[in-house]
This record gives structure tokens, sequence and C-alpha cells, in this order.
């Protein structure tokens, strides 16, 4: 009975192909939508949430803005350290610097700091070393440099070939200690050329960097996290005056999770939005439903005069919603893949599909067909025998 029914449901389908591709039309859109809206929104999230993790999310940063007098000096990072919550510290200070490329002069991005720098932020190398305690004590002229900086500046695509090498900043030569990794979720345009030198050395190259205006620092676990922030909070107070406008701290465990809530709540919004045409395509689907069952009133009359039970016919027509919906599915589905791979063409970014979405959007595709299918076939199956073989329409 159900494979004679499919078989019905089809034939019924391809005997009028516009009008099917009309029906189907809603759920294709809803499809679409749902699909690529949320299949990009997850992607994206994905990308920033990588991004933010790549920075560490288990960090909290401090930037002074008032030292009220009383800078803080390298020597004092190590009270902060210090704190029961806190399980290591570094400064940031950030310049900029000349460097030589044959015969022209780029800029480079500077970043003095310590050892701890790397651990905390989650610095990968390709090649050598980071910076370490004693590069700091003894003011060494050492860098870590970007890939960026490699290939351009020294010439090596190999990064273990700039270890050694020697780059001029303002005048000054530093040796290439370490080349940092390529970041696969970083997007920049063109090439930036970084490095990460001794803070104690960025103080002798540079004319504004003097004290400790910027720290990072990370807690001892993540569970922690807010008692370092408070940690930190109460020490800097104390040491400015009860001046909390003198500093800003930011705790990135807060920002990711914030993060997290409001692009689930986008991927709902959107989700919402797409079903909402799913719907309306649903509503299609029971017009022209109800039109079928008005122009086969005699072929429902027939099949009852010969024995077809109520369930039967109430079975084809429901059988025959669902293959439309199931159709409209599919075609949507394909599309969407269509969709997303010419944005991606086009795009800096990648996305893909999300195959959670796909089921569900096919998922729901069926519900809508069930639930908007069901009053069709009821009233189908509800025909009196006698009146329906009557019917003249």
């Amino acid at each position: 009975m159900v494979g004679s029914s499919v078989k019905m449901a089809f034939s019924s389908v391809f005997s009028n192909k516009m009008r099917s591709f009309l029906t189907m039309l809603g759920i294709i859109i809803g499809v679409v939508a749902l699909v690529v809206l949320v299949s990009i929104t997850t992607s994206a999230t994905s990308t920033i949430t990588d991004t933010i993790s790549s920075i560490s999310t288990n960090s909290i940063t401090v930037t002074i803005t008032d030292d009220k007098d009383n800078p803080l000096k390298l020597s004092d990072l190590t009270d902060i350290k210090a704190l029961s919550a806190v399980s290591a510290v570094a400064p940031s200070a950030v310049s900029q610097a000349n460097v030589k490329s044959g015969n022209d002069t780029e800029t480079m991005s500077l970043t003095g700091t310590t050892a701890s720098y790397q651990s905390i932020n989650g610095i990968e190398l390709s090649a050598g070393r980071f910076l370490r305690s004693a590069d700091v004590d003894n003011h060494s002229n050492v860098a870590v440099i970007n890939a960026d900086a490699a290939r351009d500046i020294l010439g090596v695509y190999n990064s273990s070939e700039a270890i050694g090498q020697t780059i001029s900043l303002n005048g000054t030569p530093y040796t290439v200690i370490g080349v940092e990794k390529q970041s696969d979720t970083t997007v920049t345009f063109g090439s930036s050329y970084e490095a990460y030198i001794p803070f104690t050395s960025l103080e002798r190259l540079s004319t504004t960097v003097r004290d400790v205006a910027s720290f990072t620092v990370s807690p001892k676990s993540d569970q922690l996290s807010d008692q370092a922030q408070q940690q930190i909070n109460e020490y800097l107070l104390e040491r400015f005056s009860n001046d909390s406008d003198a500093f800003t701290v930011v705790n990135m465990k807060v920002i990711a999770d914030t993060l997290g809530k409001v692009t689930g709540v986008m991927t709902l919004m959107l989700g919402g939005i797409a079903a909402i045409s799913l719907l309306v395509g649903g509503i299609g689907i029971m017009n022209i439903m109800l039109v079928s069952v008005t122009e086969r009133t005699r072929e429902i009359g027939i099949r009852k005069a010969i024995g077809a039970t109520e369930g039967s016919i109430m079975l084809q027509f429901l059988i025959e919603a669902l293959v439309i919906c199931l159709i409209g599915a599919v075609i949507g589905l394909v599309i969407s893949g269509i969709i997303i791979a010419a944005i991606n063409g086009f795009s800096e970014y990648s996305f893909r599909l999300n195959p959670g979405v796909c089921v569900v959007a096919t998922v729901f595709s069926v519900g809508i067909g069930l639930l908007f299918g069901l009053y069709p076939a009821r009233k189908a199956a509800a025909k009196d025998p006698i009146e329906a073989l009557h019917y003249a329409g």
C-alpha cells in the first residue's frame, strides 16, 4: 500500500511539473535561507572563536592610563606574579622601528616583552626559540620575527634559514633567534612585519618606552580567572590611590563567553527568520493539496467505492505532501551548496555547509509536510463516496 502510494505521489507531482515546482518554491527558499544563513554564521563564529583562542582566552590584559607618578617597573611584575591566582605575567610595550629591506626601508612593529609572553598568548614558532629570561636580564639585541618579515626582509622561505641572521632596527643590529608560525586563522591584507624583542632592549631602542604601561596575566586555571582579575584590581587600586580610572583590566575569558552567547542568539534569530520561510512554504503546500483534493474528488469516490479505507486515502495524500517537501528540501540543499561554493570563490573567508543544519532543514521540511498535509488528507478521507462520485467539478 505504501509503495503504491509513493508511486502515485510521484506520478501526481510530475504530471504537473510547473505547479509542483511553484508549490515547492516556498520549501526551497526556506531551506536555502536556513542552511546558507546558519552555515555562514556558524563558520564565521568558528573563525572568530579560533582567532580569539589563538590570542588565548585564558589571559587578562591590563592597560595603565595614569600611573599617578608611581609608574610600574619591570621588577614590580614579580609582585603581581606572586598573587595566589596568577600563574605568569609578561609586559607588552609596543613601538615601531625602521628595518632595512635591500635598498628599501620598511616599518616593523615591535613588542617588548619577556619569556612568559609566549606561553600566555600561545605563540607558536616554526623555527628557533622565543625570548628567555637571560635575554631580558642582559639587554640582549635578539628578536623573534614573523613569517612575513623572514620572507620579505631576509628573503628566506625556510624559517630555519632565518635563525642567526641579522636585521637592523633603527640602525641597531638584532640577531634573529626565532620565527613565528604563520597563523591559519588570521586574515591579513598585504604583508605586516612584526618582531618580539626583550623589554629591556626596547627601553633602550625606543624613546617612548620607559615603564610598564601594559601587561598580560595568565591565571593558574580557568576557574581562577575571576579571582585573578579581582586580585589584580586590588593590587592596582592600592598602588594608584584607589583610582579605578587609572587602569583598565580586560578578561579575555569574559569576552569569549560573551561572544559565544551573542553568536548563539544570532544563529537562533537567523534560523527563526529562515524557518518562517518554511512555514510560508507549508501554507502553499496546504493550499495546493486542497486544490488537489477538490480536483480528484471523483477519484476518491471511486477508490472508496471499491473498498479503499479512510486510512489509505489519508496516507496517499500525506505521502504526496511529504514527497513534495522532500524534493523541495533536496533541491534547496543543492542550491545551498552552490551558493556556499560561489561565496567561497569570491571571499577571503572559508565557509562550509553545516551538516547538522542540513539534517534539521530536511527534518523540518518533512514536519512541515506532515503538519500542512494533514488537513487536506483528512478532508479527502472524510468525503462521502456517493457525493464524491456525483461530483461534476
